[in-house]
């Protein structure tokens, strides 16, 4: 099958409204914070986060500087890249200009990823000597326009997981930022609980096979060794983003997160597509899960009880 028949079967229009079976918990809402220094945390927020629910803050806003506001713009996108980088390395990509533009908007992603840091260790200060700075990213393009494949489309629902970058486990803690300046919301669908997905994707899966995973190392396909956790998570990532029926009726609902808004949430445990937006900003940060409040919660942890064995 072509990638364009599976685009036509598995991405369901964006303008779809929440399935009936949707759960509006999976969004907690926290209207009180306006200050990327959270001054008194909630062990509340800090247990939805790990269980895999999205805290929503409609208050907290990324603001540009007037002289920024010229890289709302797809063009400043370098052709054929997806996005606008700062590795953890501090290498800069992505991006079109000249080079003091280039300084610039480094200045401004840079600027980003230090409000999502304090964010990330003020809310949540047991992740401070753990959580490990990853790629911060700025995303320009309209998402409803964007040509993917179906491994790459983000408008499915999906786990985040990765075919050459095997984790074995570690935790994927996103920071996003709608920082639209015309009132247009970042549009997303959330879906059922991890735990519940998993139950019904595990009998699907293909069985892990330990020497193919050696021999995607050695040819160096992937980064690290493949191991059977990832290869279930990657298993649900794809499985997912392959079968029209469960984009189109598993439980989930649609979510506008609006212009000027930020929302934090583990990529890895929560459900969830982008339909629709333009110009959002992207902090990854990667904690150990025991390094976690409750590790149980984890993916991992998750998955070993459902399986009965270790998985790393």
């Amino acid at each position: 099958m072509k990638d364009s028949d599976i685009q036509r079967q598995a991405v369901p229009p964006a303008s779809m409204r929440a399935a009936a079976t949707g759960d509006t918990a999976s969004i907690i809402t926290i209207d009180d914070i306006a200050d990327w220094k959270v001054g008194d945390t909630d062990p509340a927020w800090i247990a939805a986060l790990e269980t895999g629910k999205v805290l929503y803050f409609p208050r907290l806003t990324f603001r540009l500087k007037e002289e920024e506001r010229r890289f709302l713009d797809p063009a400043i996108n370098a052709e054929g890249a997806r996005s606008i980088t700062l590795e953890g390395s501090g290498r800069f990509k992505g991006a079109a200009g000249d080079p003091a533009t280039q300084a610039a908007l480094a200045a401004m992603v840079a600027r980003f990823r230090a409000h999502a840091q304090q964010l990330v260790e003020s809310l949540l200060p047991h992740y401070r000597d753990a959580v490990r700075m990853a790629t911060t990213s700025y995303r320009p393009k309209l998402v409803e326009t964007r040509q993917q494949t179906w491994r790459a489309d983000d408008r499915r629902l999906h786990v985040d997981a990765f075919a050459g970058r095997p984790n074995h486990g570690e935790r994927i803690l996103r920071v996003f930022a709608n920082i639209n300046q015309n009132g247009v919301p970042r549009v997303w669908r959330i879906g059922e609980p991890f735990e519940d997905m998993a139950k019904k994707f595990l009998p699907r899966v293909e069985r892990y096979r330990p020497m193919q995973a050696r021999w995607n190392r050695l040819l160096r396909k992937t980064k690290k060794l493949r191991t059977e956790y990832d290869h279930l998570m990657l298993q649900f990532h794809d499985q997912m983003k392959l079968d029209p029926d469960y984009q189109q009726n598993a439980p989930q609902l649609t979510m506008p997160f609006a212009a000027g808004s930020v929302w934090v949430c583990f990529s890895d445990h929560t459900l969830h597509a982008a339909m629709s937006g333009q110009y959002m900003m992207e902090q990854t940060l990667n904690l150990p899960p025991s390094a976690q409040y409750d590790p149980a919660q984890s993916p991992l942890a998750i998955l070993q009880r459902l399986t009965g064995r270790k998985l790393i």
